[in-house]
């Protein structure tokens, strides 16, 4: 960050990224504030009661942005890419749940959006930078002559899950300022230099309060709720209201025993659910695998894998299977491994190292050890 040059800086309207671009500023560096538009206005949603990064709120984002950057003194620019997003995001988010899995819009907005079609029409329109920073807490370190993302210095803040698919040529050219600091550090920054945001509530999720507009007029139904026999034991709204490991929105009436929700028949519009013990996993499988690091590919390596934001990374044996698949078995057994979501792989020092997205979990039976317990 200390060499003088010119750095363009996605802005959500929020906290992190004004502040992330403050501190360029300070730095010395020739600054522009970008932001993708990405609301067209023609979903049904509605703001719920919290903040969120798409939606009709977008409108006071953009102003947010341009006030932060009138304070600071620098240019700032917006780029539509509400059709990118609709497709890229929003289409993807609706074909995941329709067929039973557990999407990670964040993970696909940062990867095709954010550090893709923004940076990429940023420069189209004539705009020249040599840098691109986001407010993500994350770090980047060289290793084996490719630069790694790594965890930030801050662990309860840490978001290198959301943009694990960053790949190394791009992160050359990456900045990430809010690495080494906590939100209140951030916050502090903030109000020293009187940013309007200073004190502006985080972004709850993809989207505000009730996502099921989204499908409107799709194939969305209710269906049964069974057991692992194939028992109905009630009904469900819908299975894009579910995710793996889930017990609130189940009937209170499944019988005496807690009930979670084991996995998701998309084919037969079917929740099926079971004990909190059924839902741990020996191992997963995965596919879209990507390994960062050039010293573990093509091999099977050790490593910490996180399945979840919120997941404490666990030890594990990574074992590629061909093509871009991989198994992950795991040294002690993981709870609720949802089918959609990332598994993302660190060494002991924080540094990712690769990751894939999760195509099933594998239990004892799967792995030829066995009924399990």
């Amino acid at each position: 960050m200390n060499d003088l040059r010119r750095v363009a800086v996605g802005l959500s309207g929020g906290v992190d990224s004004a502040v992330a671009a403050a501190l360029l500023v300070e730095a010395g560096h020739e600054v522009t504030g970008l932001t993708m538009k990405t609301w067209s206005g023609r979903l049904p949603l509605v703001e719920g009661g919290g903040h969120a990064c798409y939606g009709p709120g977008e409108e006071s984002d953009v102003a947010a942005c341009e006030a932060t950057c009138e304070r600071l003194g620098i240019p700032y620019r917006t780029v539509d890419l509400a059709a990118e997003y609709e497709e890229r995001v929003v289409g993807y988010f609706r074909s995941e749940y329709l067929a039973g899995r557990t999407p990670n819009p964040c993970v696909r907005c940062n990867a095709e959006l954010k550090f893709g079609f923004l940076v990429e029409r940023a420069r189209a329109s004539g705009l020249d930078f040599d840098a691109f920073a986001t407010g993500h807490y994350a770090r980047t370190v060289r290793r084996n002559g490719a630069v790694l993302l790594r965890t930030a210095a801050f662990a309860q803040k840490d978001q290198t899950y959301f943009i694990w698919r960053l790949e190394s040529a791009l992160l050359e050219n990456v900045i990430f300022p809010l690495g080494e600091l906590d939100k209140e550090a951030v916050r502090a920054t903030a109000r020293r230099l009187g940013l309007e945001v200073a004190d502006k509530p985080e972004s709850q999720d993809f989207v505000s309060g009730d996502y099921a507009p989204l499908f409107e007029g799709l194939p969305v139904g209710p269906g049964d709720i069974v057991d692992e026999a194939g028992a109905v034991l009630g009904r469900h709204r819908g299975i894009v209201h579910y995710t793996i490991g889930q017990r609130r929105g189940l009937m209170q009436s499944l019988g005496p025993e807690p009930r979670y929700v084991m996995s998701i028949d998309a084919e037969r519009n079917r929740v099926v659910v079971s004990s909190d013990q059924r839902l741990f996993a020996e191992g997963l499988e995965g596919r879209e695998l990507l390994v960062h690091d050039p010293a573990l590919r093509g091999k099977s390596f050790d490593c910490l894998v996180r399945i979840r934001q919120n997941h404490k990374p666990a030890p594990a044996r990574v074992e590629p299977s061909g093509g871009d698949f991989v198994r992950v078995l795991f040294e002690t057994p993981q709870r609720a491994v949802a089918p959609g979501q990332s598994a993302v792989f660190y060494d002991t020092d924080g540094v990712l190292v690769g990751g894939a997205v999760i195509e099933r979990p594998l239990r004892a039976a799967d792995l030829g050890r066995g009924a399990e317990a």
